[in-house]
C-alpha cells in the first residue's frame, strides 16, 4: 500500500478533532465518558442497520438482534470497566480511567502504526477481506503498540507490566479482526465506509469497528485476571 501524502494530511487532520473529543470524553468526568459511550453505541446502530438494510433488504429484521453483541455489549463492558474499582488499585476517578483509556490508546497506536509500517514497507496482503493491510503493517503495529503501552506502564506504574502487555496484545490482535470483520459487512453491503461522518475515516462503525471486538476480549481479561 503505497503511502499517499494527500490521504495522510487528511486523516490526521480528522484524526487530531477526533482525538481531542474522544479525550474529553474519556478524561473529563463520568458524564462526559457516558455521553460519549452513547453516542458511539447510537451512531454504530444507525449505520449497522443501515448496512443490513443493503445486504438483507426486507429481510434486515432477522439480523438486527445481532448488534446486541456486536455493539451493545462491548459498549455496556467499557462502561463497565470504567465503573468498576479493580482490587489493590487506588479507587480514584482517574484510576477508573485508567484500562479505558488504555484500550483506546492501544487501539489508536496499533491502527496509526500499522498504517504506518504497511505503507512503507508492506508487500503481503493480510486478507482479501482488507486487501490495504498487511502482515508487515499487522505485525509492526502490534509490536509497536505493545512497545509503546508498556514503556508507559513502565514509567507510570499503574498496574504492573503484565497486565499491560496483556491489554495492548488483546487490543492489538482482536481490535485488527474487529477491522476485519467491519470489512467484511461493508463487502457484503458494497460500500467502502460505513457512514461518513470523518472525512478520510469513514463512519463510526469504521472508527470503532475495533472498539467493539477488543473491549469484550479486555474485559474478559480483567475479569479473571484482576478481579480474581
Amino acid at each position: 500500500m503505497p503511502f499517499d501524502i494527500h490521504t495522510f494530511k487528511t486523516r490526521s487532520l480528522t484524526a487530531l478533532i477526533f482525538t481531542i473529543i474522544m479525550l474529553a470524553g474519556l478524561l473529563l468526568n463520568i458524564w462526559t465518558f457516558i455521553t460519549l459511550m452513547l453516542v458511539i453505541h447510537f451512531g454504530c446502530w444507525q449505520e449497522f442497520i443501515r448496512l443490513l438494510k443493503i445486504i438483507y433488504h426486507n429481510q434486515y429484521a432477522k439480523y438486527v438482534l445481532l448488534g446486541l453483541f456486536y455493539i451493545s455489549l462491548p459498549v455496556i463492558m467499557m462502561t463497565d470497566l470504567r465503573l468498576t474499582h479493580i482490587p489493590g488499585s487506588p479507587a480514584t476517578d482517574n484510576m477508573l480511567k485508567v484500562i479505558p483509556c488504555g484500550i483506546i490508546f492501544s487501539i489508536w497506536i496499533n491502527d496509526t502504526m500499522a498504517y504506518l509500517v504497511g505503507s512503507f514497507i508492506g508487500k503481503h496482503p493480510l486478507s482479501k477481506i482488507s486487501p490495504k493491510k498487511t502482515w508487515e503493517g499487522t505485525i509492526g503495529g502490534a509490536i509497536l503498540c505493545i512497545t509503546v503501552i508498556t514503556t508507559i506502564a513502565y514509567f507510570t506504574h499503574l498496574y504492573d507490566m503484565t497486565t499491560w502487555i496483556a491489554i495492548s496484545s488483546l487490543a492489538a490482535v482482536f481490535g485488527t479482526l474487529g477491522d476485519l470483520l467491519e470489512s467484511k459487512l461493508k463487502r457484503s453491503a458494497n460500500v467502502k465506509d460505513s457512514g461518513s461522518i470523518m472525512p478520510g475515516h469513514g463512519g463510526f462503525l469504521d472508527r470503532f469497528d475495533s472498539f467493539l471486538i477488543a473491549t469484550p476480549m479486555v474485559w474478559i481479561f480483567v475479569e479473571l485476571w484482576l478481579k480474581a
